[in-house]
């Protein structure tokens, strides 16, 4: 198969960088305003999200994108500060929320969406918008 193109080398770097961008700038934002990490609001959002409190650690790391060791060693991170508790369950291993982890959701996720406004949603249009929703579903 050819190299790719200069056109095609363009809308690689284009969208690696956009997501890279825009993710590092949120999180940066999350960091210095709360002591949180962005990978810390990830997989407190993604427990309440997607698991009402509990998630299946295997489901947890297919939704945040880290691999099994990297998850292992951000949860046991978490652990240690009481934001999450993992317990055994039939078949795997529950990530749940605690009281401690409820609160610094609460307290990240303004944050998180005055960060993603700024570096992201306000400087697109709604056609803009409308186009990057195109673009996703496609490659999603």
């Amino acid at each position: 198969m050819a190299p790719l193109s200069d056109d095609e080398l363009a809308a690689w770097h284009a969208c690696k960088a956009l997501g890279d961008q825009v993710t590092r700038r949120v999180g940066a934002d999350i960091a210095a305003e709360t002591g949180y990490s962005g990978t810390d609001y990830g997989v407190l959002s993604r427990v309440a999200e997607l698991g009402g409190g509990s998630l299946r650690q295997q489901t947890l790391a297919d939704s945040i994108g880290l691999h099994k060791g990297a998850l292992s060693h951000q949860l046991t991170r978490m652990e240690s500060r009481d934001l999450i508790r993992r317990e055994r369950a039939r078949g795997g291993v529950e990530v749940v929320l605690t009281a401690q982890g409820e609160q610094a959701l609460r307290r990240v996720r303004p944050v998180h969406a005055a960060a993603v406004r700024k570096y992201l949603l306000d400087r697109l249009t709604d056609q803009d918008r409308a186009a990057l929703l195109r673009i996703a579903a496609a490659l999603g």
